[in-house]
């Protein structure tokens, strides 16, 4: 029986990560996850692969929206849930994706700007707006999602990492943390590494006596060069060649996603949207066999 060992929320697409002890499940994905975006002049997303500083900018739930700060940004800038009902509606755009959303206005906008160093803005997703994971992998399944790259929900194994790491360390490089897979959910006591690669369904414990929330595993999780920044201080790691990726492009190149390199496992909601997830909870693989 595997265990939920860490939750994670990602509030603004690219910056830092609130680890949670609990969390609401969305068919969106974890509650307030990617549901703001920075974006430059034509609206398109900007993320760390452009601004490795965004991962210096940290969120905190409080109890009206969400706080940002940033080490040597004067003031944190807070988000609310409720939007004012006063934002411009523009348009957004995340890889092939182009829909409405909703700018968060000019002190937004400036205070970002002052973080990255750049002129950019911060967008919101809009509620009357319906974006879909590809249909290529969810098998036709209506899946939505909002400023995520692609789906709505991250998975990882403790245990692969653990097989990365032992990896790396025999070629004489520094392991590194799940912090670099920027995962929603890490599961433990999952056996082998890499046996998501295998998995149909996860089946997790429901909160409180709540049925069990079951996530279908869709497609591998490509990795960029993300992975090779350090979350903590928005720098690019100082091994060379770049860790993990150089490591991992000895073993995880994978055909299904045009030679990727994979590291955990998208997920969407089969069952269990409106419910809490806890870490400690039980969790199940179910295998799938073709």
């Amino acid at each position: 029986m595997a265990v939920i060992r860490g939750l994670f929320v990602y509030p603004v697409k690219s910056c830092g990560a609130i680890a949670l002890d609990r969390a609401q499940l969305e068919l969106q994905g974890l509650m307030w996850g990617r549901h703001w975006m920075v974006v430059d002049a034509t609206g398109r997303f900007v993320s760390q692969r452009e601004y490795a500083a965004m991962a210096r900018i940290v969120p905190t739930f409080v109890d009206d929206g969400v706080r940002l700060a940033m080490e040597g940004v004067d003031a944190p800038l807070l988000l609310p849930f409720a939007p004012r009902g006063d934002e411009m509606r523009v348009r957004a755009t995340v890889w092939k994706d182009s829909f409405d959303a909703l700018d968060e206005g000019d002190a937004a906008a400036q205070w970002f700007t002052r973080a990255l160093g750049v002129p950019v803005r911060l967008v919101r997703f809009a509620q009357d707006v319906t974006r879909l994971a590809s249909k290529k992998w969810t098998l036709d399944e209506d899946a939505p999602t909002e400023f995520a790259d692609g789906y709505p929900i991250l998975v990882t194994s403790e245990s692969s990492l653990a097989d990365l790491n032992a990896r790396l360390e025999a070629k004489g490089a520094s392991p590194v943390p799940m912090s670099r897979f920027r995962p929603n959910i890490v599961v433990g006591d999952a056996g082998e590494a890499f046996d998501e690669d295998f998995i149909d369904t996860l089946s997790i414990e429901g909160d409180a006596g709540h049925d069990d929330v079951v996530l279908r595993f869709v497609k591998p999780c490509a990795r960029c060069p993300i992975t090779t920044i350090d979350q903590q201080t928005g720098e690019h790691d100082a091994q060379w060649p770049a860790e993990p990726l150089d490591t991992l492009q000895t073993f995880r190149a994978d055909a299904r996603v045009d030679g990727g390199l994979t590291f955990g496992q998208n997920a969407i909601v089969v069952s269990g949207a409106g419910r809490r997830l806890a870490v400690g909870a039980q969790a199940q693989w179910d295998y799938r066999f073709e």
